[in-house]
């Protein structure tokens, strides 16, 4: 149902006291984007800071969003907790919004047991709208097994899992058991994506390209049209961004990599903090070989 290059953007904020959201900068951002030959885009994740959003922000940049699309590519919007009920909440709006799927974080924290971690997503899934999983043990703590997510992938509400645990093994083996389901399985990490295709993946939610949409598209493009060295040859381009991307705690760089860019992107919320002086030098240092 989603594939190809799908930005997880970041939410720009303005650089005054309360940091408000700077909307207006977030549709230039996606134009960008767009223009750029994504294939979807994906507000209000870990890279949008969601986790510092209030509700109200969150139905903000879900709705500007939308509006921004058009309905030009699909709109996956951010929607998980760790209170399935806040969860529920968040999908609800989202789907009235009329985003075209949601992106579920596996809940943080509780470090719920299988049976309940069913249940919260089996609840979400029944509201009608497309649910992606998301797993990302360093973020959460918890890994979502391949025989959990082989269940799960058998409800026909939930469509896809990111997958960001860094396991090649076990990426691959939701994919050999999610064979006969109608079920993608979508690269949560841009330096994987290579691999994860080649095994069978439909894309990847992605950080880096916020900054370099184009080159990104044209790797998923050149792989689906068979030219697989090609698509290696932007692997391989792109893997010092790849890098450059966790040189410190995400969204950070990326953050500062869109402000250096000319983009909106305004400072990050705390308890994150700016990128120090050496971190960014290196950074433009990176970005100096893309432009």
């Amino acid at each position: 149902m989603f594939e190809g290059v799908l930005p997880a953007i970041v939410t720009p904020f303005k650089r005054n006291l309360a940091m408000d959201l700077d909307l207006e900068g977030l549709a230039s951002n996606i134009e960008f984007l767009i223009e750029n030959g994504v294939h979807g885009i994906v507000p209000c994740g870990s890279t949008g800071e969601s986790a510092t959003l209030s509700f109200e922000e969150h139905e903000q940049v879900i709705a500007a969003t939308i509006d921004v699309v058009n309905g030009r590519v699909p709109v996956i919007a951010g929607t998980g907790s760790n209170n399935t009920a806040e969860a529920v909440q968040f999908t609800k709006a989202a789907k009235d919004l009329g985003a075209d799927g949601v992106l579920v974080i596996s809940p943080y924290y509780n470090k719920p047991n299988r049976s309940g971690l069913i249940k919260h997503y089996t609840i979400l899934a029944d509201l009608d709208i497309p649910v992606i999983v998301y797993n990302v043990p360093g973020r959460t703590g918890q890994n979502l097994t391949p025989d959990l997510v082989i269940e799960l992938a058998r409800h026909p509400g939930i469509v896809a899992i990111k997958e960001a645990s860094g396991d090649i093994g076990q990426i691959s083996r939701i994919i050999e058991g999610t064979l006969d389901e109608d079920f993608d399985v979508i690269s949560g990490d841009d330096n994987l994506t290579f691999p994860i295709l080649a095994l069978g993946g439909s894309g990847v939610i992605s950080v880096a390209a916020n900054i370099e949409p184009g080159r990104m598209a044209a790797m998923f493009e050149a792989f689906c049209e068979g030219d697989f060295e090609t698509a290696l040859d932007f692997h391989y381009e792109l893997s010092p961004l790849f890098r450059s991307m966790f040189i410190d705690t995400n969204p950070i760089p990326i953050k500062k990599a869109v402000e250096l860019r000319g983009m909106a992107a305004g400072p990050v919320r705390l308890p994150l903090d700016e990128l120090d002086e050496a971190k960014t030098r290196q950074l433009r240092e990176v970005l100096a070989c893309y432009d």
